[in-house]
């Protein structure tokens, strides 16, 4: 059967690829939805958010603040519901041993770009803990008048994000009921595709020697349930996501604005027969989507 092939191999993985990594139980999740193809209704429109261009690794239209607490730091806009909008939310994984400050300069152009990037603090992200409780404490800020994001988060749009370890987090975070697609970048092999029902967006580097481009392709063939995609980064390696995001920033960016802001001009780099990441031969080395990807129209623009 080829997804217990895949798990198998992943599994001959795990001991190299999880140096450093604290060994800690794995918690019970709640049972995951229905997979969505298509954002939901109130997402079909960025409403009041403002227009971000079409190059998504540029950065977006809002200042950006930093909030480091000690579980999570948050990254967002500073002026958050300057016309009314309500920001949709990320939460961040980062890779064995590292911090979200590793990742400031991707982390800020999410921001930049409209997102409330709820980044756990822990450097053994793996199961997703300390991830999910980001959208807890969002949840109660939201209701707190006396707090900056007061009636200014989206709680109905949210995604999940990592890198490496993390990566395999963001797939295990989204088998929570909150979280709307996930985008695991270079991730490390301790999940299961199987468990999460959302869109899910795979990306991996051609010259990665830590998390090899064949476990991440591993991953999305287990991901036929779902809407999914693999990018493999031309000449990227397994730290080339790191800082600023590199060329992993804009497609990053791109993917979150549509399914989590609905943002027709992202839709069209994703889907249609004429998608504009099908045909970027310089920034993929492999480029793959899967039957249930191929189903969703292009951008209506």
């Amino acid at each position: 059967m080829p997804g217990r092939t895949h798990r198998t191999l992943r599994g001959l993985m795990v001991t190299g690829l999880l140096t450093g990594l604290t060994a800690v139980a794995a918690p019970a999740f709640p049972a995951a939805p229905a997979v969505a193809s298509t954002p939901s209704a109130t997402a079909q429109s960025t409403g009041s958010l403002p227009f971000a261009g079409t190059d998504f690794g540029k950065a977006g239209p809002y200042e950006v603040s930093v909030d480091i607490g000690v579980v999570h730091t948050f990254y967002y806009p500073k002026n958050m519901g300057q016309s009314g909008e309500r920001h949709p939310v990320v939460i961040w994984g980062n890779g064995t041993g590292a911090v979200p400050g590793v990742y400031s300069g991707l982390l800020r152009h999410l921001a930049s770009h409209g997102f409330i990037v709820a980044a756990a603090n822990t450097p053994t992200s793996n199961f997703a803990i300390s991830m999910r409780a980001g959208i807890d404490v969002l949840e109660r800020r939201n209701a707190d008048s006396r707090s900056v994001f007061h009636q200014k988060v989206d709680l109905e749009h949210i995604g999940s994000a990592g890198h490496s370890q993390g990566g395999a987090a963001a797939l295990n975070a989204a088998i929570d009921p909150r979280v709307d697609t996930a985008v695991p970048i270079q991730p490390g092999p301790i999940a299961d595709a199987d468990n999460m029902d959302e869109p899910v967006f795979y990306l991996a580097g051609e010259d990665d020697l830590i998390v090899w481009p064949i476990l991440v392709k591993a991953f999305y063939n287990d991901s036929d349930h779902v809407p999914a995609v693999y990018g493999e980064v031309r000449g990227a390696g397994h730290l080339s996501s790191i800082g600023d995001g590199g060329a992993f920033r804009a497609p990053v960016t791109a993917w979150l604005r549509y399914w989590l802001m609905g943002d027709e001009r992202a839709r069209g780099l994703f889907f249609g027969p004429g998608c504009g990441y099908c045909l970027d031969s310089a920034l993929w080395s492999d480029w793959k989507r899967n039957a249930r990807a191929q189903q969703i129209p292009g951008s209506v623009i």
